[in-house]
C-alpha cells in the first residue's frame, strides 16, 4: 500500500523535508564511502579509480545534478566519462529502464530482472545498489550528522505544519537515521524512492487538501527545487557548505514569513537565485 494512502492532513500548512545532505550531513559520506567505491568494484573500474569517483562525486555533490537519484547518478557518471574517451562497460539497458521506469528503486529493478531474467546490466545495477545499502547501514550514527537548528526547527514548526521527509533515498536507511536522530517524531511520513519520485510524493500530499502557497519544499539540491515547481509550491534551499547558517535564517526569518503569507516573491527568488549560483 502507498505510505500516502493513510495520510490524514491535521494542519493546514504542509513542510516537506529532504534528508540527506538537507537536514542530515550524511550525503557527501554516502557517496564517498557506498555509492562511489562499491561502483569501481562491481564494474571493475579499479585502474580508473581515481577519475572514476572524480566525476561520481561531480555528478553527484558537486553540480546541478546534485542529489539525482542513485540509479540516474550511475548513467549520468558513465556517460560524462564516456564523453571524455573512457573505455567503460555498457550500461545502456540500465540507461533505458531509468527512462522508462516510473520508479527507480531496488524492488522495481526485482520486477524489471523478473521479466527479463538474461539481463546482466540490470542484474549488475541491483547488486551495486544492494550492496550501497549494507554499506550505508554500516555508517556510523551520531547525533553530530544532524545539522545544528534542525531538531530545533523541527520541534517548532511542527506545531504549526504537518511535516513529511521526501528523499530519493532507500526507504530502510531513511527509517533508520530519522529514529536513530531522534527526529521521527516529528514527522507525520517518511517517503523514500520506494515511494515514488519526490515531485510524484509531493503531488499527492498536496492532495490531501493544502493550498499550494501552504506547502514549502526544505531541499539542498536542484531535484527539490525543480519537484517544487512541478507542483507550484514554495521552496527553501538548504545551501551547500552552507547548511547550518541555512537553517538559522530559516529559523529567525523564513519560517516566520512562510506562515505569515509573505515569503513567496522577492524573498524565495533572493535565495534561489543565491542557489542556483552554488551549484552553478
Amino acid at each position: 500500500m502507498n505510505l500516502i494512502d493513510n495520510y490524514l492532513k491535521e494542519k493546514e500548512y504542509l513542510i516537506c523535508i529532504d534528508s540527506d545532505g538537507s537536514a542530515i550531513d550524511t550525503m557527501t559520506e554516502k557517496h564517498k564511502k557506498a555509492f562511489g567505491p562499491q561502483a569501481v568494484k562491481v564494474w571493475q573500474l579499479e585502474e580508473m579509480e581515481e577519475d572514476f569517483l572524480k566525476h561520481w562525486d561531480k555528478v553527484n555533490l558537486y553540480s546541478h545534478s546534485r542529489g539525482i537519484n542513485r540509479f540516474q547518478g550511475l548513467v549520468k557518471t558513465f556517460n560524462e566519462l564516456k564523453k571524455e574517451g573512457y573505455q567503460l562497460p555498457q550500461i545502456n539497458q540500465i540507461e533505458k529502464w531509468t527512462q522508462e521506469s516510473s520508479e527507480l528503486s531496488n524492488p522495481a529493478l526485482k520486477r524489471a530482472i523478473k521479466n527479463n531474467e538474461n539481463n546482466q546490466q540490470l542484474k549488475l545495477a541491483l547488486q551495486w545498489s544492494q550492496r550501497v545499502n549494507q554499506e550505508i547501514s554500516k555508517l556510523e550514527k551520531n547525533q553530530g550528522k544532524v545539522f545544528i537548528g534542525v531538531k530545533k526547527s523541527l520541534a517548532e514548526i511542527s506545531a504549526k505544519a504537518d511535516l513529511a521527509v521526501v528523499s530519493s533515498a532507500n526507504q530502510e536507511a531513511l527509517l533508520d537515521e530519522w529514529e536513530s536522530y531522534d527526529l521521527k517524531k516529528y514527522v507525520k511520513v517518511i517517503l523514500g524512492q520506494e515511494a515514488g519520485s519526490k515531485a510524484a510524493n509531493i503531488k499527492d500530499l498536496k492532495a490531501k487538501g493544502y493550498d499550494k502557497n501552504q506547502v514549502l519544499m526544505i531541499g539542498d539540491a536542484p531535484g527539490d527545487l525543480r519537484a517544487s515547481e512541478k507542483n507550484e509550491v514554495l521552496f527553501y534551499p538548504i545551501m551547500p557548505c552552507e547548511e547550518e547558517e541555512s537553517w538559522q535564517e530559516f529559523a529567525n526569518q523564513a519560517a516566520e514569513k512562510f506562515f505569515s503569507g509573505n515569503y513567496q516573491g522577492e524573498y524565495e527568488e533572493k535565495l534561489i537565485k543565491k542557489f542556483n549560483f552554488i551549484l552553478k
